[in-house]
């Protein structure tokens, strides 16, 4: 990947704005990141009416308790996936004058050639970070785990392995050994499942959530989480 800033061989002193999800993969990035370089933001996209994440369909008060918790500001705006690209661009040019130098992702499986977010970085005058490029899968999710992280599955593609009874799962050693028996990647990179992070390293207190009423859509069931403010 050309220009791209790695992280692993100890790049510091670089500024960065972290692509943030909520769940595990974007998270385990972000706690990489901050040991090599300086934090200034998470960029999250939202849905059309900004109701819920793009990606992980999380609530607006969520996001922004988990950002509190990890202690940066959120740069988020919603987008239909028409002009997702140009109000993603926009987000960097805020995280630019932030002083950020680099987007980190949480991808593991992006092409060298052809990667949207080395294009878009480019367009924008950035360098790309991605800390879990190239890992091993079950490596990467373990490394999360032996961290202290604490996550829940809150979407399931039920013809890839999961079930509705995996909703609201913590991952563990144990679970993570009964999907790869059940032939899930324990990363859920095939689109398996996402998560959720509630706890870990990077953050000074605790997510308190509460579990909503299951949907079902197709081959897919999400469990809505939302802030628990009791």
């Amino acid at each position: 990947m050309t220009d791209n800033v790695n992280w692993k061989s100890g790049a510091c002193g670089h500024k960065f704005v972290a692509s943030f999800s909520g769940g595990k993969d974007s998270t385990l990035a972000l706690y990489k990141a901050m040991k090599d370089g300086e934090a200034v933001g998470l960029i999250v996209m939202m849905e059309e009416e900004g109701k819920r994440s793009r990606s992980h369909g999380l609530p607006p008060d969520l996001l922004r308790a988990q950002a509190e918790s990890i202690g940066l500001p959120i740069c988020s705006a919603a987008a239909s996936w028409a002009d997702y690209e140009e109000v993603f661009m926009s987000l960097l040019e805020k995280a630019k004058s932030l002083g950020a130098e680099v987007l980190v992702t949480g991808d593991l499986d992006m092409p060298e050639h052809g990667c949207w977010h080395d294009k878009v970085t480019k367009n924008a005058g950035l360098k790309l970070g991605m800390p879990l490029w190239e890992m091993n899968h079950k490596e990467a999710v373990e490394e999360f785990l032996n961290l202290g992280f604490v996550t829940k599955i809150v979407t399931v593609n039920l013809s890839l392995g999961m079930k509705v009874e995996d909703l609201g799962r913590t991952l563990t050693h144990e679970y993570i050994k009964e999907l790869e028996e059940r032939g899930v990647d324990p990363c859920g990179e095939g689109g398996e499942f996402h998560t959720t992070v509630i706890d870990g390293p990077i953050f000074k207190n605790p997510i308190p959530v509460r579990e909503c009423e299951i949907i079902k859509e197709g081959e897919y069931a999400f469990l809505p989480l939302e802030l628990d403010k009791n």
